[in-house]
């Protein structure tokens, strides 16, 4: 695999944010934060982080 030096990486982020720009960036990474904490919770179980609690089924009567 190709090593990226840091000149290349700079240029790269410069012509990243003139495409994108600053705030659109901000909010796709924000979004991938969020992402990311959601799957680290779901991972461990923990659905407490979203508001929202999975409906419980009853086991059927005999």
């Amino acid at each position: 695999m190709p090593r990226v030096d840091l000149p290349e990486l700079i240029i790269i982020l410069v012509i990243v944010i003139l495409l994108f720009g600053i705030g659109r960036i901000s909010k796709i990474a924000g979004e991938m934060g969020k992402s990311i904490r959601s799957f680290r919770d779901g991972l461990k179980g923990d659905d407490s982080g979203d508001g929202v609690q999975p409906e419980k089924q009853e086991p059927p009567e005999k």
